[in-house]
């Protein structure tokens, strides 16, 4: 299935995605926006810094960086899973990068192209 690029659908991409941050986090976005262009869906988010994600910077980065990493597989995962079970999505590819010194998301979600009976 496919997305229309719509206001609401945008309003919908951008309630998905903000759920998950509040489940994996605690909290929502500072600043999310949402793009639609022909089979990628683009997110751009601003995260909130986490209280444990500053004590794990002074104290071990290293492991903060492990966990940043595991946090992003994580809401890739969870994304790809709400994506498909609310929005019928199929998806080639869910794709983000985070840096964790500004806060910075983007997540490309790539959808498989229409399936053509011939």
């Amino acid at each position: 299935m496919t997305i229309q690029d719509t206001n609401e659908s945008k309003k919908r991409l951008s309630a998905i995605y903000n759920e998950i941050a509040k489940e994996l986090f605690g909290f929502g976005t500072t600043l999310l926006r949402v793009t639609i262009d022909n089979q990628i869906i683009t997110f751009y988010a601003k995260h909130r810094r986490s209280p444990r994600s500053a004590a794990l910077e002074g104290e071990a980065p290293a492991l903060k960086l492990e966990v940043d990493f595991r946090m992003s597989l994580l809401y890739k995962k969870k994304l790809r899973e709400r994506l498909q079970e609310e929005l019928n999505l199929d998806m080639e590819a869910v794709l983000r990068d985070y840096d964790s010194a500004t806060q910075w998301a983007i997540t490309n979600v790539i959808l498989a192209e229409p399936q053509t009976n011939t």
